[in-house]
């Protein structure tokens, strides 16, 4: 047993540190790290635009009131003005160039930007394949394989004609009117290229029209809404592709390299473990052999954590496409997200993108006067691009139950909350226009 004025002493400090640690003065007001300070996001995406993902997948999503954002192949819409082509020069010269030109270092990315556009059918699986073997650094055997393909079509093994690749095939079905209807519901378009062309493997040019004009087509049928995001097929993170793209998209899902976000890619076998950054980006993508409870604990790490955002990445659907999903588990998956929405922001990879950065780029002033206090959120942002409302919460005196909250003409009321530091309001609020004024509500 303690001595008395031990006793009296440690109940002391106690009081101390605890009173301490609960203080925060009326008036101070932070950006909450995820609308309605939920847990953490949560983004569905769908790659390459196939018919069934709006067959199949979509009518769940609306049951269920989910967004996602899909990432579409422009060039093989009907209606698109813009279709896949060889930017260069004649086909035909650089047919006659392999006969006696080895494909080398100069010469590699010309050949195969033009290998879909030779003038044959069944040409564009030998540039998918190159470009891989190019990215992975194996230089030696993507110059054999253009070595190969050039002299098939020198000896006319192939039948004539123009043939896309499966991914573009896939989309059959689809239009921009039914892209225009899904829209207006709240789901996120955005690009990815016109036809779905492997870009470690194009040159400057051929990279920039695919992703231009695919932008351009986009803009063109859907609105400046949806020029925002992209993702570079098949998931390539090549620097020289990025470096391109960085330029036209602000937002790609292929790679973010923010300071304030940690990042792991789908193929990563990494869990969102310890990081200073404010935010992590975890990306997973399910196959045909994901266990739904494997799927189902990536959502639970999401939700358990407060800086993770995951992003699920979905190809095929029913039968079609890379690794189709059946719709069941799909349904199954979904009934899952949807029962963790109270802790979980679930909202399509554009908002969750907006929001983080313009949480990051806030400048927040408050001033507590009299009766008021007075909020100024300053951010350099373009605010016609970045318009995600932010989540505010702010603490106000003693004896405030209830406050009227005033931005421009938007005017709420909110009842005051409590927490270990003390009473306080959360709101939603914009960037960059009329200042937040907080007042007692009598």
């Amino acid at each position: 047993m303690l001595p008395a004025k031990s006793t009296l002493l440690f109940f002391t400090l106690l009081l101390f540190f605890t009173s301490s640690y609960a203080q925060i003065k009326p008036g101070h007001t932070e950006i909450t790290k995820w609308p309605d300070n939920k847990n953490g996001a949560l983004s569905i995406t769908y790659d390459d635009g196939n018919i069934n993902q709006f067959k199949y997948a979509l009518p769940i999503m609306e049951r269920l009131k989910l967004p996602a954002t899909f990432f579409i192949i422009t060039g093989g819409i009907p209606g698109s003005k813009y279709h896949g082509k060889f930017i260069g020069r004649p086909v035909k010269t650089i047919i006659a160039e392999s006969a006696t030109i080895p494909t080398n270092t100069q010469n590699f990315l010309e050949r195969c930007s033009a290998a879909g556009y030779l003038g044959y059918k069944g040409t564009i699986t030998y540039h998918t394949k190159a470009a891989s073997l190019y990215d992975e650094g194996k230089t030696k055997e993507a110059y054999l394989l253009m070595d190969s393909l050039y002299r098939k079509v020198r000896h006319h093994d192939f039948k004539p004609g123009y043939q896309p690749c499966d991914e573009v095939l896939q989309e059959k079905g689809s239009t921009w009117a039914d892209f225009r209807a899904d829209a207006a519901k709240g789901y996120e378009f955005a690009s990815h290229s016109i036809t779905h062309a492997s870009m470690p493997a194009l040159d400057s040019v051929n990279i920039a029209y695919e992703l231009l004009n695919s932008k351009a087509e986009i803009l063109d049928k859907l609105g400046p809404k949806y020029i925002f995001s992209a993702e570079v097929p098949y998931g390539y993170e090549n620097a020289r592709v990025m470096s391109i793209a960085y330029k036209i998209y602000p937002a790609l899902r292929n790679r973010m390299p923010e300071p304030w976000l940690k990042e792991i890619d789908r193929a990563s076998d990494q869990t969102p473990g310890t990081t200073a950054k404010d935010y992590i980006q975890w990306q997973r993508g399910a196959t045909t052999k994901t266990p739904l409870p494997l799927m189902q604990s990536w959502v639970d790490t999401a939700t358990i954590r407060t800086d993770t955002w995951l992003v699920l990445v979905i190809h095929g659907v029913d039968g079609l496409g890379y690794e189709a999903l059946p719709h069941t588990l799909l349904q199954q998956y979904f009934n899952y997200i949807k029962a963790r929405q109270n802790k979980l922001w679930t909202a399509t990879f554009g908002d969750v993108t907006k929001y983080m950065r313009e949480r990051e780029g806030t400048q927040v002033q408050s001033s507590l006067q009299k009766d008021k206090i007075v909020i100024h959120l300053n951010c350099p942002l373009d605010k016609a691009v970045y318009n995600v409302p932010l989540t505010i919460k702010t603490y106000v005196p003693d004896g405030w139950k209830q406050v009227n909250i005033a931005q421009g003409e938007y005017a709420q009321k909110e009842r005051v909350l409590k927490d270990g530091y003390g009473n306080y309001v959360t709101y939603k609020a914009n960037n960059n226009r009329a200042r937040v004024v907080i007042s007692k509500s009598l």
